[in-house]
């Protein structure tokens, strides 16, 4: 009785040489096609990076004016509001950013934001709108949404 091969022979190599250089190529031109699509992408931001983008709360150079509104417009999420002097720094570790109000340091509104860049309005009087967070040490702990240049 003949015995039936149970490998395949893989005689035929030169095929399978053909799908593997085809397959690499295949790779590099999808690869070389997703950088020049991201290089494209990136100079369309750059031409619009002169204007100022009011909806991820960043302000270009020195364009920051009197009336200003930059960030989102989620007025359900962002619905708290507070005013005063925009200034750096939290209280023991809650908020990067205060409003100084008048009444004294118990009256600050101490500030973060993943939305608006804020340090670009620091020492100017602004109104902000956000959503109250739960604090420690803060008697008041906001998350900007919003914010607009009043003086």
């Amino acid at each position: 009785m003949e015995q039936e091969q149970l490998v395949h022979s893989f005689e035929e190599q030169g095929s399978n040489k053909m799908i593997t250089k085809g397959v690499i190529i295949g790779f590099f031109i999808v690869i070389l096609l997703g950088i020049g699509t991201g290089y494209l992408f990136a100079g369309n931001k750059q031409e619009s990076a002169s204007l100022t983008n009011t909806e991820n709360g960043q302000v270009v150079g020195s364009n920051v004016r009197k009336g200003q509104v930059v960030g989102s417009k989620d007025e359900k999420t962002f619905n708290d509001e507070a005013e005063g002097i925009l200034k750096k720094g939290g209280i023991d570790g809650e908020g990067s950013y205060h409003l100084e109000r008048p009444g004294g340091k118990s009256q600050n509104v101490y500030l973060t934001s993943s939305v608006v860049d804020m340090s670009q309005f620091e020492n100017r009087k602004v109104r902000v709108w956000g959503q109250t967070n739960q604090a420690k040490k803060a008697g008041w702990l906001m998350d900007v949404g919003r914010l607009q240049v009043l003086e």
